[in-house]
């Protein structure tokens, strides 16, 4: 019936999760960032730095759509904490990205766009795939 006020509402909600989704890729880099120097072993280090340059990834591709959006650039804050051990960090870093993976699907499957689902459907394969090599090494490390 008011087909501008949905399409409004729906980029609003975009915009908000948009907010969200670039938050945590921010505070990820910080975390893998943090990981990738506690790392035990070289193995870990340079898988951990490959996740980190898929969250860079993502947090370039978010920005460009929410400054596309909006006509600003968005201002990442902290909004996770890593954990101060290696294994604390493993833990938090694994639980965050099975629950981001489930909200960028959720993303993808509300998007009109094309592109913007396409995007976001890459970021949560890419998600899914960092949490198990976060569970793979939790799992070496008990």
């Amino acid at each position: 019936m008011y087909p501008y006020y949905d399409h409004y509402r729906q980029t609003q909600k975009l915009i908000k999760d948009l907010t969200k989704a670039i938050n945590g890729e921010y505070s990820a880099t910080q975390c893998y960032t943090k990981l990738a120097g506690m790392a035990p072993n070289a193995e870990q280090r340079d898988q951990i730095n490959e996740i980190l340059n898929d969250e860079k990834k993502h947090l370039q591709q978010f920005s460009q759509i929410f400054t596309t959006l909006t006509g600003k650039q968005p201002r990442p804050q902290m909004v996770e904490e890593c954990g101060e051990t290696y294994l604390e960090g493993l833990r938090a870093s694994f639980k965050d990205e099975q629950k981001t993976t489930d909200f960028y699907h959720e993303i993808a499957d509300e998007a009109t766009d094309p592109v913007i689902k396409k995007i976001f459907r890459r970021a949560a394969y890419d998600e899914q795939n960092h949490a198990v090599w976060f569970l793979y090494y939790l799992g070496k490390e008990k």
